[in-house]
C-alpha cells in the first residue's frame, strides 16, 4: 500500500497574479501582432486622410462607450468574492443581477448617446459630410462594448485562459474584414464594418463562456433577472458610480485625447497620435496584465483581513513592473522609427516623437500600476476617482495652449507629466487607506480583548 500524495502547497499571490498575467499574456501576444496587422492594412489601404477618419469615428464610438459603461466587474469582484468564497448562492446571484442590471442600462445609454452624437456632431469631430450615417451606425456597436458582467465572472474564478482570447478574437475578425476589404479595393464603410464586427465577436465569446462557467458551477439554478439587487449591501451604488467615474476619466481621457488633435489638428495627426498610443499601449500591455490578475488576489486579501499582504503584493508587483518600464522606454527609443515605419509604412514614421512620450508616459503608469487596485479593493474607489479627476482637469485645462505652442510634442510632454502626477497622487491616499485600515484592524481587537477579559472576570480583575 502506496502513502498518499501529500497536498500540493497552495501557491502565493504573487505566482497566482503572475501565472493569470501570464495566461493573459499568451492571448495579448496574438492580439497585439493581430492588432498592428488590422490598424496596417487600414492605413496602407486608405491612406492618411481616410485613416484618420476611421480612427476619429472608432474614437468616438469607444469614449461614449467608455463614459456610459459602469465598472460592474469591479463591482461583481469586491461584492461577489466573498458570497462565492463562503457558497452564498442568493447573495452571489443578486450580485450577478445587479451588475447584469448596470451592463444593460450602460449599453442603452451609451448606443443612444451615439447615434445621437453622431448626427449632432460630426462637423465638430472633422468627419466628412457624408461619413455622418455610417458613423452612426458605427456607434451600434457600443451596446455590445459593455461584456463587464462576463470579464468580471471570469476573473473571479480564475478562468483567465479564456480571457486571454477576448481581444484575440476581436482582432482576428479586424484583420480578417480588413484583409478581405483591402483585397476588393473597398471603400472606407466596409473597414468600418470589419472593426465593428470585431467589437460583437469579442462580446458574444465572452458572454457564452460565462454563461457556461456559471452553468457548470450551478450558479445559475434558480436565478431570474427580477429579485432583489442592492438591498442589504451599504454603500454599493456609490461603489459602483465612483469606479465608473474613474474608469470613464482613464479609458475616456484618451479617447478625448484623440478627438482633441483631430479637432485641432486634422485627421493626419489624429491618426500619428491615434498609431504612437496603439504602439505604446501594445508594448505596456503584458505588464498592465497583471492589473486584472491582482484584483481577485486583493479581494480575497481584503475579505480575510490581510492588509500587510497586500502591501507586500502590491511592492512585488511595483517593482516588476518597474523593470519593464524601462526595457520598454529604451526599445522605443532606440527603434520607435523603424518599427513604424516597418509595420505602417514610410508615411508614418513621423509619428515616433510623439510616440515615445505616449511610451514614457506607460512606463510611469506601469510604475505606480498596483496602487489603484489597492484602493479598490479596499473599497475606497473615491479616494483613486479624486486624484484621477484632479489631474485630468489640470491636463485637459493645459493641453489647448500646449496644441497650438508645440503640437503634438506638447500634448505628449503633458501626458507624461500627467502619469508623475497620477503616481504621486495614488501613492499617497493608498498610504493614508492603509494606514487607516490598520488603525480599525487595531481597535477591533482591542474591543475583542475587552469582551473576552469581560467574559471571563465579569465582576472585575
Amino acid at each position: 500500500m502506496t502513502d498518499a500524495a501529500p497536498p500540493k502547497e497552495p501557491k502565493s499571490p504573487l505566482k497566482k497574479v503572475l501565472g493569470n498575467a501570464g495566461q493573459l499574456l499568451s492571448g495579448r501576444v496574438v492580439n497585439a501582432v493581430v492588432g498592428l496587422a488590422y490598424i496596417a492594412l487600414t492605413a496602407r489601404s486608405l491612406g492618411k486622410e481616410a485613416m484618420g477618419v476611421v480612427v476619429l469615428i472608432n474614437a468616438f464610438a469607444q469614449f461614449l462607450g467608455e463614459v456610459a459603461h459602469f465598472q460592474s466587474w469591479q463591482l461583481l469582484i469586491s461584492y461577489g468574492t466573498a458570497p462565492a468564497m463562503d457558497g452564498d448562492k442568493p447573495k452571489f446571484q443578486q450580485v450577478l443581477r445587479l451588475s447584469l442590471l448596470l451592463d444593460l442600462i450602460s449599453g442603452i445609454l451609451g448606443t443612444a448617446l451615439g447615434v445621437a452624437g453622431a448626427f449632432l456632431f460630426w462637423r465638430q469631430l472633422q468627419w466628412p459630410a457624408d461619413m455622418m450615417s455610417y458613423g452612426a451606425l458605427y456607434a451600434l456597436s457600443i451596446g455590445v462594448m459593455t461584456s463587464a458582467t462576463g470579464v468580471g465572472l471570469l476573473r473571479l474564478f480564475d478562468r483567465f485562459r479564456f480571457l486571454a482570447a477576448q481581444q484575440a478574437v476581436s482582432s482576428l475578425v479586424r484583420m480578417v474584414g480588413c484583409a478581405i476589404c483591402a483585397v476588393t479595393d473597398a471603400p472606407i464603410q466596409w473597414f468600418l464594418l470589419a472593426w465593428a464586427a470585431g467589437t460583437f465577436a469579442s462580446f458574444f465569446y465572452i458572454a457564452g463562456i460565462a454563461i457556461w462557467d456559471l452553468s457548470k458551477r450551478g450558479l445559475l439554478q434558480g436565478f431570474t433577472l427580477a429579485g432583489p439587487t442592492s438591498q442589504g449591501m451599504p454603500g454599493v451604488w456609490r461603489f459602483a458610480m465612483a469606479t465608473n467615474f474613474s474608469s470613464t476619466i482613464d479609458v475616456g481621457f484618451t479617447h478625448v485625447l484623440t478627438l482633441v488633435v483631430g479637432a485641432m489638428l486634422g485627421p493626419v495627426q489624429a491618426a500619428y497620435w491615434r498609431i504612437g498610443k496603439q504602439v505604446a499601449d501594445g508594448m505596456a500591455k503584458p505588464a498592465r496584465l497583471m492589473v486584472p490578475a491582482m484584483y481577485p488576489e486583493l479581494a480575497k486579501m481584503r475579505t480575510t483581513g490581510g492588509q500587510q499582504a497586500m502591501t507586500k503584493l502590491a511592492m512585488q508587483i511595483g517593482l516588476i513592473g518597474g523593470a519593464a518600464a524601462g526595457v520598454l522606454l529604451l526599445v522605443s527609443l532606440v527603434a520607435g522609427k523603424w518599427i513604424l515605419e516597418l509595420v505602417m509604412g514610410p508615411a508614418f514614421g513621423a509619428a515616433a516623437g510623439v510616440m515615445n512620450w505616449q511610451v514614457a508616459a506607460a512606463a510611469v503608469a506601469i510604475l505606480s500600476l498596483p496602487l489603484e487596485p489597492m484602493l479598490v479593493s479596499m473599497r475606497a474607489a473615491g479616494a483613486a476617482l479624486a486624484v484621477r479627476l484632479v489631474v485630468v482637469i489640470a491636463y485637459l485645462a493645459a493641453l489647448a495652449p500646449l496644441i497650438n505652442a508645440f503640437g503634438l510634442t506638447g500634448a505628449g510632454a503633458a501626458l507624461v507629466a500627467s502619469a508623475l502626477a497620477m503616481a504621486v497622487g495614488m501613492y499617497f491616499m493608498a498610504r493614508h487607506r492603509l494606514a487607516r485600515l490598520a488603525t480599525e484592524e487595531g481597535s477591533a481587537r482591542t474591543d475583542k480583548d475587552d469582551e473576552r477579559l469581560s467574559y471571563d472576570h465579569p465582576h472585575g480583575v
